[in-house]
């Protein structure tokens, strides 16, 4: 008979699970500061040496890291995802930045689909308040914060298609537009994007997920990131436009 004597698991080795599952599912984000030891401890209901143990192996398996002095943090696991030769290529070729869109769209479509259909209350509780702070910030081209939401505001409709492939696929994209791999967010906002219509993109966004309506989530999402493309191609061919200007009236006072 196939059957085989169960055998107790180490308490170390639970710890482990758990906070791989933390990791996993984005609830730890990379950098994040885990707490003390003996909180830790008291929180998992765990001895230290137990938790010393479970700790270790994280680190050596490149999940965890320690800083002297500071702790012990989540591992910048999503920094792999892309060389910093390819993250260079990327940022000096346009290309890049229109295939970066399109792969968005078609992600960000099927997550904000898929939220709809599966993302729990608590999901869409969270995208809401996002989106609450999002209106109470303001212009996305006047504040940090306000540009930070927009990004929280995209993540969570990743974290409530719980899917965890495409949750840490898409993270790691986000990381990369707001370091300004892509394009710079800012500028962008402040000269191509009007306020009001990327406020009534998200609201209508927000709108079809909290209606858990999943066709008009995506095609809000789509809605969105097309209005965001024509608003890079226009910037772009301003900026092309502007030095051909520059170039004339450099050439015509030479002239004089």
């Amino acid at each position: 008979m196939p059957f085989q004597k169960v055998q107790p698991e180490k308490i170390s080795v639970s710890v482990v699970r758990q906070i791989e599952q933390l990791i996993l599912r984005g609830i730890l984000s990379p950098g994040e500061r885990l707490p003390s030891e003996r909180e830790l401890a008291e929180r998992l209901g765990v001895s230290r040496p137990s938790l010393r143990d479970a700790i270790s192996e994280l680190q050596e398996r490149g999940l965890l890291a320690s800083r002297a002095g500071s702790g012990v943090f989540v591992a910048d696991v999503l920094g792999s995802a892309f060389s910093p030769a390819l993250i260079q290529l990327f940022a000096s070729h346009h290309e890049a930045v229109f295939d970066y869109l399109s792969f968005r769209r078609d992600m960000e479509g099927l997550a904000a689909e898929r939220a709809a259909r599966f993302g729990s209350d608590a999901d869409l509780a969270l995208i809401q308040t996002i989106f609450d702070k999002m209106v109470a910030a303001g212009d996305p081209s006047l504040s940090d914060e306000a540009a930070n939401l927009d990004a929280q505001f995209h993540s969570a409709i990743m974290d409530a298609s719980h899917n965890v492939i495409m949750l840490h696929m898409m993270r790691s994209m986000f990381d990369l537009l707001r370091e300004g791999v892509f394009y710079n967010r800012r500028i962008m906002f402040s000269q191509h994007i009007t306020y009001d219509a990327l406020l009534e993109q998200h609201r209508a966004i927000n709108a079809a997920l909290q209606a858990r309506d999943p066709i008009a989530a995506r095609t809000a999402v789509e809605t969105h990131l097309d209005y965001v493309q024509q608003a890079l191609s226009d910037h772009q061919k301003a900026e092309a436009n502007a030095a051909i200007a520059q170039q004339r009236l450099q050439h015509e006072a030479e002239k004089g």
